[in-house]
């Protein structure tokens, strides 16, 4: 497995860079002999979405914690294989340590994030009418609005504001985006596709956990001191400061499993064409 995917690196990379990179195609509705660059495609999608994260510690598969994503975008295709890709995507992770090895510290989170990138897709195959199944990976930076919260009597509160390890952080973190999926065409517009995104986040902070318990005087009230440590919720004594709270050393991620739609708008050399029409003057 170690061989092949730089193998199939390889191949993708020979072929963005082929002498028929500026080779013309055919899509039937939209014309002939019109030129993939400047190809403008919509995206659509939904899925599934799974957190990893310090509150996920030792989690069985019942208790995954999975949460929907939904995606907005498009791409704008530069060559037969490579394609700007941008997406606007919302989704919901959760998770409670009473499903983990670590259910002493009962620390829990749910938060629904919109997160943006932009970025570059490499196609396998070019973009032919020949290629029914057309594999892809893709790439990008962006960023998202973290909003972990946390329920208590029956109210959920916002865990950034109360600064929970006596941190105040980012809200923005820097956001990688990595993944990789096929499409299949439907029609000369429309295609589905299946994808798999791994998500890395310049932060620990998506769960609201990273370091230790603070001291609880540097809260900021006892709100924020009952939602710090909540193990005396479950019977178990306080825990004491600079008792492990989360992994500063490995950020948070999440990672979506999609499926995808679509559609071919419209292209450049619609677009040239319309600029040297004009309308007739009466």
């Amino acid at each position: 497995m170690s061989r092949i995917f730089p193998l199939f690196i390889f191949l993708l990379f020979g072929l963005t860079t082929s002498p028929n990179l500026h080779a013309q195609i055919r899509i039937e509705g939209l014309g002939s002999g019109i030129p993939p660059q400047g190809l403008i495609t919509l995206i659509g999608g939904a899925g599934v979405a799974y957190y990893q994260g310090d509150l996920s510690d030792g989690v069985d598969f019942a208790h995954l914690g999975l949460g929907p994503n939904l995606a907005l975008g498009g791409m704008y295709r530069l060559s037969e294989h490579l394609s700007l890709r941008s997406e606007l995507r919302y989704y919901q992770l959760q998770a409670d340590q009473k499903n983990s090895r670590n259910f002493v510290n009962n620390l829990s989170f749910r938060t629904r994030n919109p997160d943006f990138y932009v970025g570059a897709q490499g196609d396998l195959f070019g973009f032919t009418r020949k290629a029914q199944v057309n594999p892809y990976l893709f790439g990008g930076v962006g960023t998202t609005f973290l909003n972990p919260k946390a329920q208590l009597d029956g109210t959920r509160y916002s865990l950034p504001p109360l600064t929970t390890e006596g941190v105040k952080y980012s809200r923005t973190p820097l956001l990688i985006v990595a993944g990789l999926g096929a499409t299949f065409r439907l029609t000369d517009r429309w295609g589905l596709g299946l994808e798999l995104c791994n998500n890395f986040l310049n932060s620990d902070y998506l769960d609201d956990a990273s370091n230790v318990y603070p001291q609880p005087d540097q809260l900021p009230s006892d709100l924020a001191r009952r939602l710090s440590d909540r193990s005396p919720e479950i019977g178990e004594a306080p825990r004491q400061p600079g008792f492990i709270r989360g992994n500063p050393e490995v950020k948070d991620s999440y990672i979506f499993l999609s499926v995808k739609a679509q559609y071919v708008l419209t292209t450049r050399f619609f677009a040239q064409q319309r600029k040297k029409t004009k309308c007739p003057k009466f």
